[in-house]
């Protein structure tokens, strides 16, 4: 292709704060009776006085400070523009000039790939808008609106045009969801629609490095497999467009999930299109060295350094450590079969494989009980069935009255047989094993 890919994301994520950014209203609105989390504040009725979210604030600059940002001791909010049935007030608090944190750098790679630097431009704090429905009601089109969305603190992360192909996209875009979980401050749970990946595409030709003078933003993806999908199409629709001696239009699209193809929504805007201004009812914010640094000293180890201390504590190759630090908790479920398993002399690598092979249900199987598994299994291999089909006759010579009692019809008198062969065996018998021989003997 004569052409490449410039693209940059804008990703949206709602913070997992108990209130909504400006109002006391309860964010956990997910399936919730629609319009039953309001308030004068969120519904923007006359006189009401909005109230900023210190804790969606703290999140905001806790994740910035995670991407090495650098955190902005002076921001405010500002007035967003614009009219649209979602927006009750008609205007959106967000941020313009003065985010929380800007600049910053996100690596994403995966197995089979170059890794990825990509600058992140700034992470800012807005809130988030309505749900809008489209449905036909008496043979009418109507669109229904459910605020309870409307006001649920939404962090923004602009990055930098660095990407060049939809894998990258996809990639940086998990990296951001990974980082925040870890941080625990959203589930970023794209089913929910707490995380929509916004791409910003255009094209410009493979001996050019300037940045085109346009580009064609996808709204409110919420899956990275249709972010992929949206973005090659979108690329395949401009490299036609160019071809064919025309130039894209500046818009916003939407992507149709069940046709898999991009379709425009509305003209792109500007900037100044949205008239920014400080909000007035909200003063500006200053924050001092100290209190950065207490977000700093809080921070929890992020998915990088517990990849790179994973391949040299525990000796693991690049592939285990990328799938056990995906997610915090199999991280920390791993670190504690992996202390567990030096006590019983069996390996971080073996425990790693059984964990990535197996997919035990980590809810479920604590972290003893697996090793315990693996321990017996690994014992098991060391002894024949010759060996451990005498040890269990013994165990039948030397336990008459518990083989009378299973015959006779107490089931519970099996396990008496077991802790015998268990104990004869110093406990490396594999107690299941040891159970199905028992049965099969005592049978005949």
């Amino acid at each position: 292709m004569k052409y490449e890919p410039v693209i940059g994301l804008e990703i949206h994520i709602e913070l997992s704060t108990k209130s909504k950014m400006f109002c006391s209203c309860s964010a956990n609105y997910f399936g919730a009776k629609p319009n039953t989390h309001t308030c004068p504040i969120c519904l923007g009725l006359p006189g009401a006085m909005p109230k900023a979210n210190k804790e969606a604030i703290k999140f905001t600059q806790k994740f910035g400070i995670a991407i090495g940002s650098i955190s902005l001791l002076s921001s405010k909010f500002d007035r967003k523009n614009y009219f649209y049935p979602d927006l009750a007030k008609g205007f959106q608090i967000s941020q313009y000039d003065l985010p929380f944190t800007a600049e910053g750098l996100v690596t994403a790679k995966s197995k089979g790939s170059n890794a990825k630097r990509v600058r992140v431009t700034r992470t800012h704090l807005e809130e988030d808008t309505g749900k809008l429905t489209h449905a036909i009601v008496k043979g009418r089109r109507v669109t229904l609106i459910d605020f309870n969305r409307s006001g649920v603190p939404l962090m923004e992360i602009v990055s930098e045009p660095d990407m060049n192909s939809a894998l990258e996209a996809k990639l940086y875009a998990q990296k951001i969801r990974q980082v925040t979980r870890y941080l625990g401050i959203s589930d970023a749970d794209m089913e929910k629609g707490s995380m929509r990946i916004e791409p910003n595409i255009s094209l410009r030709k493979k001996s050019e490095k300037a940045l085109p003078n346009y580009k064609v933003e996808l709204k409110n993806i919420n899956s990275f497999k249709f972010a992929e999908k949206a973005i090659d199409y979108e690329v395949d629709r401009q490299v036609e467009i160019l071809d064919n001696g025309g130039f894209p239009v500046q818009e916003t699209r939407g992507f149709n999930e069940q046709k898999g193809v991009t379709v425009s929504q509305r003209s792109k805007e500007f900037a100044h299109d949205y008239r920014y201004f400080p909000e007035p009812d909200l003063p500006p914010l200053n924050f001092v060295d100290r209190q950065i640094e207490t977000i700093k000293s809080e921070l929890p180890e992020l998915p990088d350094k517990k990849y790179q201390r994973f391949t040299k504590e525990f000796n693991l190759g690049a592939y285990d450590a990328e799938i056990l630090t995906r997610e915090q908790a199999l991280a920390e479920y791993f670190e504690e079969a992996a202390k567990a398993g030096e006590k019983a002399k069996i390996s971080a690598k073996s425990i790693a494989n059984v964990i990535i092979n197996d997919k035990p249900d980590i809810e479920k199987t604590l972290p003893a009980d697996l090793v315990s598994h693996i321990y017996q299994k690994t014992k098991t291999t060391y002894m024949s069935d010759d060996q451990l089909g005498k040890i269990v006759e013994k165990a039948i010579d030397e336990n008459k009255k518990a083989v009378q009692d299973y015959k006779n019809g107490k089931a519970a008198a099996l396990q008496v047989l077991v802790g015998a062969v268990m104990k004869e065996t110093k406990q490396d018998a594999n107690p299941q094993k040891a159970k199905e021989v028992l049965e099969n003997l005592l049978s005949n």
